[in-house]
């Protein structure tokens, strides 16, 4: 199980886990933490030295109610970002978290490897083509309409069956594009209560009938800290147990503020297995 990042193999046998880079003010748990290049430097630097195979760039918070960022300011944000992570650590995987093609094609140029999109394609009609001409792998992620608008978008009948059906037709759409490499993520937090965000947890082994990777992503999210009453910065042993849990159910890549703990969870669950 391997994807083909800038002409170097990342083996997804093995669970990997991608350390999250936010550039934006306004983060739910770490906006507007990286003042200047030097803090950025550190905090990619100190990732990757605890174990990150990916570092996700990002410069447009999709957290509930997110604030509008044009595209302009998007690329204003990222792209020197990008670049400035590429001069001091070169062997660097980057994905970039965008939902917007022509982002996304700007910071591939500028040496980023995979795109993530919270929207599968749906929110830039371009993506999927856009992808597939740049060859990188791509994370498509369940949401349904934007992060202004997804608190309200709630109503399933059967919140699996249907997040299924979403990911076949997306998947069969980016291999129309020439994608190869395709990555699934159910998106928690997004368009989804509480309830639904454990029922998908409870569940996930079933997204294994893709036959794609799988990526988790519940990084001190609002599933964990308003289950237990508390906040994001006092959810990272919940993060924890979930990566866990996540791990069980067949995740091979866990996207985390938390690196060094992600990556204990996977050497434990690998020593388990061995």
């Amino acid at each position: 199980m391997y994807i083909n990042c800038n002409g170097r193999l990342l083996d997804l046998s093995s669970p990997k886990v991608m350390g999250i880079l936010n550039c934006t003010p306004d983060s739910f748990f770490d906006g507007g933490v990286y003042h200047d290049e030097s803090e950025l430097l550190a905090q990619a630097g100190k990732m990757l030295a605890e174990g990150a195979a990916i570092i996700d760039i990002g410069a447009y918070s999709s957290k509930p109610n997110a604030e509008f960022v044009s595209e302009t300011q998007e690329l204003q944000r990222i792209v020197p970002v990008v670049e400035l992570v590429l001069k001091h650590f070169p062997d660097t995987i980057i994905s970039i978290d965008t939902f917007r093609s022509k982002v996304a094609e700007a910071c591939v140029h500028a040496g980023a490897a995979i795109v993530n999109d919270i929207s599968g394609g749906l929110l830039d009609e371009n993506m999927l083509e856009t992808v597939g001409k740049l060859h990188a792998p791509y994370i498509m992620m369940h949401m349904r309409g934007t992060p202004q608008t997804m608190v309200k978008l709630t109503d399933y009948d059967d919140i699996v069956q249907e997040m299924l059906l979403y990911f076949s037709q997306r998947i069969a759409e980016a291999r129309k594009h020439g994608i190869n490499d395709i990555i699934i993520d159910p998106g928690f937090g997004f368009a989804k209560t509480l309830q639904q965000n454990y029922e998908v947890m409870s569940k996930l082994e079933l997204f294994s009938i893709t036959g794609l990777p799988l990526l988790s992503g519940i990084s001190r999210k609002s599933m964990i800290y308003k289950l237990l009453g508390t906040n994001p910065q006092e959810a990272l042993n919940g993060t924890t147990v979930l990566n866990t849990v996540s791990l069980m159910k067949g995740a091979k890549l866990l996207r985390v503020h938390d690196v060094k703990e992600a990556a204990e969870a996977v050497r434990i669950y690998e020593a388990m297995l061995s």
